[in-house]
């Protein structure tokens, strides 16, 4: 058994959390409910949002799980929960107080015309007013917004701690059962029954909150690839396998995601007649079809192109998670105001993602040298290693890979 570091795993979850900020971008301009609406809101680039938005996430949740069977090699179980209950609640309440009530604030400016100063909405939004309604659409505050996936991952992982703690050595025994079962057509087959059966049991009753009580949808496939990722985590012929697979998993998810998109694009008139309501079932499984497969893509060909270690990555997996705390609200803050400039919206999104990747990225070099921010933003201490890694990496980021 190898426990050698994927890095590409590394590298996907950089890759994922990048496609996070032009996803966020997007939800600026498609007709689906957000926090702030652009005046030229269609559907014309849903198509193109449906292509990452059923798999992107659980992908996330997958190389949590991942990296947490990793850290459970190298730490002891208490160790291991104490410092991720730092480093993942910590952010998650300083980003509840301090980088997610701007997204509130404009979201009520916008949808109820709201007249109050930022000050008077914060000694609302503190005291937990429900009274911003928009008929029975009311704003809960204080909230999470897109540090759910936070809130989340801290259950899961505290969840798969007490796991692997009464499992003791039969965790690895069941993970190396579960690699030799997932070989040819049940790994394709297999995850996607677990999901359909989540999706089918689920998503009609329980639709997605993201509240964490009762989102009980989200919880049975997110936990569900948390847990996959764990077990898996050092079956290096598993990954092998999905790696052989990659051209078969890429042609199911495009072939999957464009059923959904169709299906998803009939009209409302006849989205209700019998003739289409008799596929509904079927389009649920091509669903966890396109969440499954796309996974398996993009392991596959991250295994084969991404598994090498350089200083970009190490530089870009630091600040991964501070940027990914960061970019809702610069995008939400910077798309309110830049309304009244009129940019023609292919323009304006463009700026959107510059200035939101470059602001992010320049409070990240701010935070990552300054003690008593760096746990804000969910970085270890610093300490002397860490400050000359700070001071060298610039040097070694303009240094071409081997």
């Amino acid at each position: 058994m190898n426990h050698q570091r994927l890095y590409f795993f590394d590298w996907i979850r950089i890759l994922a959390f990048c496609l996070l900020i032009l996803y966020h971008t997007g939800m600026y301009y498609v007709t689906w409910d957000w926090h702030v609406k652009s005046p030229y809101a269609s559907d014309a680039i849903e198509p193109l949002m449906i292509l990452s938005s059923p798999w992107r996430l659980a992908l996330l949740f997958m190389i949590s799980g991942v990296a947490t069977a990793f850290m459970l090699k190298k730490m002891r179980i208490g160790a291991l929960l104490r410092q991720r209950s730092w480093r993942l609640l910590v952010p998650l309440v300083f980003g509840m107080f301090v980088i997610v009530p701007p997204q509130a604030y404009f979201e009520i400016v916008e949808k109820i015309a709201y007249q109050g100063s930022y000050a008077e909405f914060m000694q609302r939004y503190v005291a937990a007013y429900h009274g911003f309604c928009r008929g029975d659409d009311c704003l809960s505050m204080p909230t999470w917004n897109h540090l759910w996936f936070v809130a989340y991952l801290w259950v899961y992982t505290m969840i798969g701690g007490a796991i692997f703690w009464l499992l003791g050595a039969r965790f690895d025994a069941v993970g190396a059962t579960l690699g030799r079962l997932l070989t040819g057509w049940r790994i394709i087959v297999l995850p996607v029954a677990v999901l359909a059966v989540a999706r089918y049991a689920l998503v009609e009753h329980f639709p997605s909150t993201h509240a964490l009580a009762g989102d009980w949808y989200n919880h049975a496939q997110y936990f569900f690839v948390f847990a996959l990722g764990a077990l898996l985590a050092m079956q290096t012929e598993f990954w092998a396998r999905i790696e052989a697979i990659r051209w078969t998993s890429l042609g199911l998810w495009l072939c999957s995601w464009a059923l959904i998109v169709i299906y998803w694009s009939i009209p409302e008139a006849l989205a209700n007649t019998p003739d289409v309501q008799q596929w509904k079932l079927l389009m649920r499984a091509v669903y966890c079809v396109c969440q499954w497969t796309a996974i398996l893509a993009v392991c596959g060909f991250g295994r084969r192109h991404l598994n090498f270690d350089n200083a970009k990555r190490r530089y870009l997996t630091e600040a991964v998670f501070p940027v990914y705390i960061l970019h809702q609200t610069l995008i939400v803050t910077m798309a309110h105001w830049l309304k009244p400039v009129k940019l023609a919206p292919g323009i304006e999104g463009v700026f959107l993602v510059v200035l939101t990747f470059g602001i992010s990225f320049g409070v990240f070099e701010v935070v990552r040298r300054i003690a008593v921010l760096r746990p804000l933003f969910g970085l270890g201490p610093l300490t002397s290693q860490t400050s000359a890694y700070a001071a060298q990496v610039p040097a070694a980021m303009a240094t071409p890979a081997r």
